[in-house]
């Protein structure tokens, strides 16, 4: 019987709300890959026939992926400090949205997760934590942790594990906004190479994003917080921002964003705040405005089509809404069947490609430079572009 949020005696409010109805029990659920209809399947599945498996493992740890579940599952960790429009809510009330990556994982790239939500903040312990629960899981997908944490706990645990882990915030946002920019750029007919853009945003998307554009060939880019322009001069910045700080500004700007806006290609907004209309129309001509932030972007897509010839959002009711099902479903598929030790610069980069090449010349337009999450072939053919990079890249295991 399914579990009931509600006791009898307590009146539900949402009761009835079709949002919370679906909701109810939770999203997902674990259901057998094998039968158990009598003591003979009994006898496999459980003792005495499992203890075969165990001691084979024991003797070979490299059985477990062919064993159990481990080559397709990824465990889903947060600490709801930095959820998506919500911020620090907790990890019971982020649960939710780790269910629906569960989800979104299994209808749209055919692996499992299961959703964790730990109650620590601290670098340090969370960790920990993750490093001890690993040995279970194949992959490990971070999720909704504030910045600049989410930075040292993905550095630190990418360095104590041997199996891929991403965090979607940054690395799954990067990859979608490359892939509707190539496109983009193939509507305006700009060179990567020529175009000028500016980032508002600091944290995990908008760093993210700067390094993959960079490694993509952009090579004039501006990154801004809510302070202004990043800058080597700038006395506030933290580690990372000074990272990013002397890799980017090349024009050497500085200002606020308004400033850097004057003559730029493309405005890429992963903030939110809201940008006036004054400096957008200031860009240069045959400009790519990608305004991100949910529900409310930072230009609205009304205003940005007066000046830009290509607009994307994060929404899904405009077109070219840029949306990380688009990628992580799919880079983890392909990780995991090449058995990758880890997800490489180059794996997110042939990510993007594979995105982006599924719009045929023919069907390219400026409402149309990303497919939809709903389109079939994108799973798999990201997954087959990151499973051939993993080969070249030298991290895939046989």
């Amino acid at each position: 019987m399914v579990a009931q949020p509600c006791s009898p005696e307590v009146s539900d409010p949402y009761a009835g709300d079709a949002v919370f109805e679906l909701h109810r029990g939770g999203k997902i659920e674990v259901t057998s890959s094998v039968p158990v209809r009598d003591a003979a399947d009994l006898s496999k599945a459980y003792t005495p026939g499992v203890a075969r498996v165990c001691t084979a493992i024991a003797e070979n740890p490299a059985l477990v992926r062919r064993y159990t579940w481990k080559s397709n599952v990824v465990a889903v960790v947060t600490d709801g400090t930095a959820v998506l429009g919500l911020g620090d809510i907790g990890p019971a009330a982020s649960l939710p949205v780790m269910e629906g990556k569960a989800l979104l994982f299994k209808e749209f790239g055919g692996v499992d997760s299961v959703p964790i939500a730990l109650d620590c903040t601290d670098v340090d312990e969370f960790v920990e934590t993750v490093v001890r629960l690993a040995p279970t899981f194949g992959g490990i997908n971070l999720e909704d942790i504030s910045a600049p944490r989410c930075f040292e706990i993905e550095r630190r645990l990418k360095e104590r594990l041997d199996i891929p882990v991403f965090h979607d915030d940054q690395h799954g946002t990067a990859v979608v906004v490359l892939a509707a920019l190539r496109n983009a750029l193939r509507v305006t007919d700009k060179s990567i190479s020529d175009i000028r853009v500016v980032i508002s945003g600091a944290g995990a998307a908008g760093v993210a994003c700067a390094r993959i554009l960079l490694q993509a060939g952009v090579g004039d880019l501006a990154v801004v917080d809510s302070k202004g322009v990043l800058h080597e001069d700038r006395a506030d910045l933290n580690p990372v921002k000074l990272s990013l700080a002397r890799d980017t500004n090349t024009g050497g700007l500085s200002g606020r964003l308004v400033d850097a806006l004057d003559g730029a290609d493309v405005f890429l907004g992963v903030s939110g705040g809201t940008v006036p209309e004054e400096a957008i129309a200031r860009m240069a001509p045959g400009s790519m405005i990608f305004a991100l932030a949910n529900p409310n972007p930072e230009v609205h897509p009304d205003i940005a089509h007066r000046h830009a010839a290509v607009v994307a959002t994060g929404r899904s009711d405009f077109p070219n809404q840029i949306n990380n099902v688009l990628a992580f479903p799919g880079i983890f598929r392909g990780a995991f069947d090449a058995n990758a030790s880890r997800i490489t610069e180059g794996m997110k980069l042939a990510a993007a490609e594979a995105l982006a090449g599924l719009i045929s010349a023919d069907d390219l337009r400026p409402d149309y430079i990303i497919p939809s999450p709903f389109d079939p072939r994108v799973a798999p053919a990201v997954a087959g572009a990151v499973a051939a990079a993993a080969e070249t890249d030298g991290v895939a295991r046989a």
